[in-house]
């Protein structure tokens, strides 16, 4: 049942290795939520049009399970920006606008919420810093993913000792783009062209966002693997963006990958 009060995030074996070091983490899922109707689940998108308390007792459920007060389960107003920003505490008035939080802070969870777009967990565990980047294809092009390695670095972390793992996001199955977003991938680097499979759809292309992003992570010099997880089939799991548009709904919810430092 979405709405069973239990929790259960989907991990990763790679950072779970870095539990010794008292690094946490979870993918969350639609699962063990209080939303109901088109946002069913464990909606934590304070920018749907949800009902804000059910929104806030999905935060608070997500903030537990993370081992942290809900002030400090920390997400940004995501722009699909390159932009990182590092955490001390609490963000005081408006959340800042930008894709990514690193932080050395102990007691502090930070995430990205997601509905299709990739949610990337980084932690460095000798040095106990982490970090959490919302990657949809316009932040991974312009370099969400490196800056966020980089705001790393600068609180003291190695980028030979960093894990990074991309969680659920939409797979190339169900990703179709047109011939305008190949060209603009393609005079990035015309290497891109292996990202890219031809569409049943005469013009269109079929994009793989998923090796996109974790090749990117691996020539940056950083340990990166996948989950392999579906946004867009696996609707019972996880809210998606483009399966909302394609069904005409009014809105959508958006699930949270968060990582936090134990005390």
């Amino acid at each position: 049942m979405l709405n069973d009060s239990k929790l259960d995030p989907i991990r990763s074996t790679l950072l779970a290795s870095a539990e010794a070091n008292g690094i946490r983490h979870g993918y969350f899922t639609r699962v063990g939520g209080v939303s109901h109707g088109i946002y069913e689940g464990l909606n934590i998108g304070s920018g749907s049009d949800d009902d804000q308390a059910l929104v806030a007792e999905n935060r608070r459920r997500v903030a537990t399970w993370m081992g942290v007060s809900p002030d400090h389960l920390l997400s940004v107003h995501q722009v699909h920006s390159p932009d990182v920003v590092v955490a001390t505490g609490p963000f005081l008035g408006v959340r800042p606008k930008a894709d990514a939080i690193v932080t050395d802070r102990p007691g502090i969870a930070i995430g990205a919420s997601t509905a299709d777009c990739g949610p990337v967990l980084f932690a460095d565990p000798e040095a106990r810093i982490i970090g959490a980047a919302h990657a949809g294809w316009k932040g991974a092009l312009s370099g969400v993913l490196e800056n966020t390695i980089v705001a790393m670095e600068g609180l003291g972390a190695r980028r030979d000792r960093i894990l990074a793992v991309l969680g659920p996001s939409i797979s190339a199955a169900n990703y179709e783009v047109g011939p305008e977003f190949v060209a603009r991938f393609s005079d990035a680097d015309a290497g891109n062209a292996r990202y890219f499979a031809p569409s049943q759809n005469p013009g269109h292309s079929m994009f793989d966002l998923n090796l996109y992003t974790v090749d990117r992570l691996k020539r940056a010099g950083v340990a990166a693997e996948m989950l392999d997880r579906c946004t867009y089939a696996e609707e019972d799991l996880f809210y998606s963006y483009r399966r909302t548009t394609h069904r005409k709904e009014a809105d959508y919810g958006r699930q949270i990958s968060a990582i936090a430092l134990e005390d």
